[in-house]
């Protein structure tokens, strides 16, 4: 008899299925580390490899989405790579204030339905849309790799950010059972509630330089909390725009619940700040448009308004720091995505005792960085996005150079061979000027880091704050009492300490809520954080005898 036959006691033994390869829990904390797996690499070659099929010469013409049906324009406007300014991506259409209007309307026609299903079937359905962002993650990310000049890392960061964001944003309606909850009976009888509902449509301005998360994450916590959703993306990065359409689309969001437009903001924009039937807005941009919009959203009636602005990140390197974490965690923070993120370090301010150890050291780190195609494996960084930011990274050079900045490394545009059809900036670090130099005070938005030496830590903390901005800030330093001074009296709404793989960037749903003070922000809430769903919701108290 065979051993398998031999008794009834005896377990059977199964031959066990080879295990399977463990998958990357990507963030911007480990994309490195992520992005060195040569099934990832082979995986972005493969998408990257289709998108470069469909653009050029075979470019697209695609819609914008209103009531669950495309739609063309009169106009269209091309869009181009901002590596290689003579290659198409695709044409959007240039939408006109009827256009907006249309979706607006579309929009208030579905809130009923949407509003009054179940909070459960809401999250369900944005669960779907999730699961297909992470289906098609490595598709969405070749096309915003080559669409915002964003390098593999960050590309496919801020696609799994936007899946991550809105899990993130189920769970917390889950976890507060759709935020009904059960007050104290009146006089002991009676049943009292408070139950937050949605405002109705809700429009989404989003901005270039994360065209995923920063629509996706407020579009998402819009539709969960019930309201239904305008989405007008940056004339920069329409492609993105229309693909998280597509995943709202595929996913069975109805028809009207999500809208998408594109256009210009002087018509389709201002079409979704002054209409009365959009209930509320999520704006992500510079503070003088957020600011603006703060003033004018509300003059015929309260609307809220929730304004991400911009920032001037500061990072506090005290002499009891570690130098080589410091010098890395300013390196990622102030030249990923060229310096084009809110929460770039754009300022250091350095004990002068080991300013000249740690100047070294960042110049070392910096100049090892590579600068090219980003969609190419091995570069660090990509092109700035568009024109207007390449003009701003010379203007301040030209600024710089003329009141004595003394130049560590940079300072001057890359135009040789390929990179002369691109916006391609130097990883710039300047030191030199005075505490009190206007471009201390400016966000600049491009690869330009200012450097300068402080005498003590509340020096640094009193320049850091000087600024009118208040997005985020880091500190370096190994002495516990610094670090408490540091987070007692910084302005800032998200800060970090000792912080090696981003010094000020990279917050990531659940890991870290993500919003400013003063003229970074108007909330006070942060997104991917436990307080952010709720504004998208007004409370409503029952009490029922």
């Amino acid at each position: 008899m065979t051993p398998a036959k031999a008794s009834g006691n005896r377990k059977q033994v199964r031959k066990r299925k080879p295990a399977r390869k463990p998958t990357f829990q990507i963030t911007y904390a480990n994309l490195s580390s992520a992005l060195s797996d040569p099934e990832m690499l082979a995986r972005f070659d493969k998408a990257l490899a289709k998108v470069q099929s469909s653009i050029g010469e075979q470019a697209r013409t695609y819609p914008m989405f209103i009531n669950g049906a495309e739609r063309f324009a009169n106009e269209q406007f091309a869009k181009v790579t901002p590596a290689d300014t003579t290659l198409t991506l695709g044409y959007f259409q240039k939408g006109s204030a009827q256009d907006a209007c249309d979706a607006i309307a579309a929009a208030k026609a579905a809130f009923p339905l949407w509003s009054g299903i179940s909070w459960k079937r809401r999250v369900a359905m944005m669960r779907k849309v999730a699961a297909l962002i992470n289906r098609r993650l490595f598709d969405i990310a070749a096309w915003v790799s080559m669409e915002v000049g964003k390098s593999r890392a960050e590309a496919l960061g801020d696609v799994k950010e936007t899946a991550d964001l809105i899990d993130y944003y189920c769970n917390q309606m889950e976890i507060n059972n759709g935020f009904d909850k059960p007050l104290l009976p009146e006089g002991g009888r009676g049943e009292s509630r408070s139950v937050l509902k949605p405002y109705g449509v809700w429009a989404v301005i989003s901005p270039f330089n994360f065209p995923m998360a920063l629509t996706g994450g407020p579009a998402s916590a819009a539709l969960i909390a019930g309201n239904t959703v305008v989405v007008k993306p940056a004339s920069d990065t329409p492609m993105s725009g229309w693909l998280l359409t597509e995943c709202m689309r595929d996913a069975g969001v109805p028809a009207g619940v999500f809208n998408y437009i594109t256009g210009p903001g002087n018509i389709v924009g201002e079409e979704l700040v002054t209409n009365p039937d959009v209930a509320g807005m999520t704006f992500t941009g510079s503070f003088e448009v957020g600011f603006s919009l703060i003033q004018r959203f509300s003059q015929q009636m309260p609307r809220p308004l929730i304004a991400e602005m911009g920032g001037k990140n500061a990072v506090i390197v005290s002499d009891k720091a570690d130098l080589e974490k410091a010098s890395e965690g300013v390196v990622r923070a102030a030249f990923g995505l060229s310096g084009q993120k809110c929460s770039a370090t754009s300022r250091v301010y350095v004990h002068r005792a080991v300013k000249e150890h740690f100047l070294e050291l960042l110049r070392r780190k910096t100049e090892a960085l590579k600068v090219g195609d980003p969609s190419q494996v091995g570069v660090f960084t990509g092109p700035v996005c568009n024109r207007s930011g390449y003009q701003t990274f010379q203007r301040a050079v030209e600024q710089a150079r003329r009141d004595g900045g003394v130049f560590v490394t940079g300072g001057n545009v890359l135009t040789e061979g390929n990179l002369a059809k691109g916006f391609f900036c130097a990883l710039t670090i300047v030191d030199g000027l005075p505490l009190d130099h206007p471009l201390f005070y400016e966000e600049l938005f491009v690869p330009f880091l200012l450097v300068a030496a402080v005498d003590s830590l509340e020096q640094a903390v009193a320049e850091a704050n000087k600024v009118r901005y208040g997005l985020t800030a880091g500190l370096f330093s190994k002495d516990r009492k610094e670090v408490q001074y540091f987070l007692e009296h910084i302005q800032a709404g998200t800060v970090y300490v000792n912080r090696e793989r981003g010094a000020t960037t990279g917050a990531w749903p659940g890991n870290q809520s993500f919003g400013g003070w003063k003229a970074s922000g108007n909330t006070g809430r942060g997104a991917g954080g436990p307080y952010y769903l709720q504004q998208y919701m007004r409370e409503q108290s029952q009490t029922v005898f």
